[in-house]
């Protein structure tokens, strides 16, 4: 048996619970909220233009929603693959449900399974892959596949087909970073897209490779140097692994958010004092992508430890004006007072527990100290429904959307739980803005 066959059997056995349904709503909420919230950024423009709004193509709608779920950085993120997977499966089990008119229970069970298959690829693939590879990238349209392959009710041989031509598309590297490029929202839209068009080709008896995964030219030969494929199929009466995942209070880098947590508990301990320096010990792999000193645009900004940090024991916050120039500007000087390394116990404990120690010395002679083991967000610290909804309300009316018009729209996503019909959410015109 091939490990996509012990993957879908996997996904497909899991029993699911009234309370498992609600919390899938959530996080349906959390990554269309983030989408809405992006509908007037630049990239989103750009993205329109190429897969408009518009189009009746399930694949490109999903392209179009999955690039514009992650351009504000809050989308949700699973610590121990390393994976956004709302980004990448909810636009693309949106996309289906929608163009079939399904209702909600379907695609919230669908949600739960597609979180499950980029979760699970996400844990095996190792520590190196995340080095060159962004995971939500190469990981992703295993999930998007799955879920789309769920709501279009596909044979289990048709799945496995759909999961391998799903991770035969699997692509994204790190490189658009040392440029500030837009690569990363492409790498969302693709992966979402893969899925749905892998799921549709597998609907009309389109064969994929039954072993992409664990194959001699397969995806962790080909991606990953260090891959535990157990993991595929570890612990399967365990939790949905939706239910593992992160919300992110802050629309940086997940990678900086116990900092953010840590300096900000700091902040109102300082109480003005000036600081002398700062000190931050976080894990190898909050360095290799957030170790950025000077960042010279919003979007490196929001993967500089440096800057989240100063940000955030200046200010007490962190928003979305908290990366603009002024704001770098501004806190430049406190910024350069920012030292970040490696601390062998935090980094010990990743990618399971995402930890970082932040140090303040001040002008008075005090040190203060301020460790975080999982920051905001995480489900040992979780947001409560009504944070997330209300964050979701913030990202929705941000973008110039009535209070009524955001209201409504979460409420219709919530009641998705109550088998309400999907195009009942209105994504699209709420994104318009009408």
């Amino acid at each position: 048996m091939s490990l996509t066959q012990e993957l879908v059997r996997l996904a497909r056995g899991k029993a699911i619970t009234p309370t498992d349904l609600e919390a899938a709503a959530y996080f349906v909420l959390d990554t269309l909220a983030c989408a809405v919230g992006a509908r007037g950024s630049a990239p989103a423009r750009m993205l329109d233009a190429v897969a408009p709004l518009g189009s009746t193509d399930p694949g490109r709608r999903a392209f179009f929603v999955g690039g514009l779920s992650h351009i504000l950085e809050m989308d949700d993120l699973h610590r121990d693959s390393v994976t956004h997977p709302g980004c990448v499966v909810v636009p693309a089990a949106w996309a289906i449900a929608e163009d079939r008119n399904l209702k909600g229970q379907r695609f919230l069970e669908s949600i739960l399974s597609g979180y499950e298959a980029v979760c699970r690829v996400g844990m095996a693939v190792g520590k190196a892959h995340y080095r060159v590879w962004h995971n939500t990238s190469t990981c992703g349209p295993f999930g998007s596949a799955m879920a789309a392959a769920d709501l279009m009710m596909l044979s289990e041989k048709q799945t496995i087909w759909s999961l391998g031509n799903a991770g035969t598309q699997s692509s994204g590297l790190w490189e658009f970073l040392e440029e500030g490029a837009m690569s990363k929202h492409l790498h969302t839209a693709r992966a979402s897209e893969s899925g749905v068009l892998a799921a549709l080709l597998a609907a009309e008896n389109f064969t994929g490779p039954a072993h992409i995964l664990e194959g001699k030219k397969g995806f962790f030969a080909g991606l990953c140097s260090d891959f535990e494929a157990d993991k595929i199929v570890a612990n399967p009466d365990g939790p949905w692994q939706l239910t593992r995942t992160s919300i992110k209070p802050w629309p940086c880098c997940r990678h900086t958010h116990p900092a953010i947590d840590a300096a900000i508990q700091l902040h109102r301990e300082l109480d003005g004092e000036p600081i002398t320096h700062v000190t931050v010990g976080a894990y190898r792999a909050a360095l290799e992508v957030c170790n950025r000193p000077d960042p010279q645009d919003p979007y490196s900004a929001k993967f500089s430890l440096q800057h989240c940090v100063a940000i955030a024991l200046a200010d007490g916050q962190v928003m979305q004006s908290s990366f603009e120039g002024s704001s770098r500007e501004r806190i430049s000087d406190l910024r350069n007072k920012v030292s970040v390394d490696v601390s062998p116990v935090i980094d010990a404990a990743y990618p399971q527990s995402w930890g970082t120690e932040v140090v303040v010395k001040t002008a008075g002679g005090r040190k203060l100290a301020a460790l975080r083991q999982d920051a905001k967000g995480d489900p040992e610290n979780p947001v409560t429904s009504a944070e997330l909804a209300s964050k979701a309300r913030g990202l929705i009316m941000g973008a110039g959307v009535s209070e009524q018009l955001a209201d409504t729209f979460i409420l219709s996503v919530l009641d998705l739980v109550n088998d309400r019909p999907v195009r009942d959410i209105a994504l699209l015109e709420t994104i318009r803005g009408r």
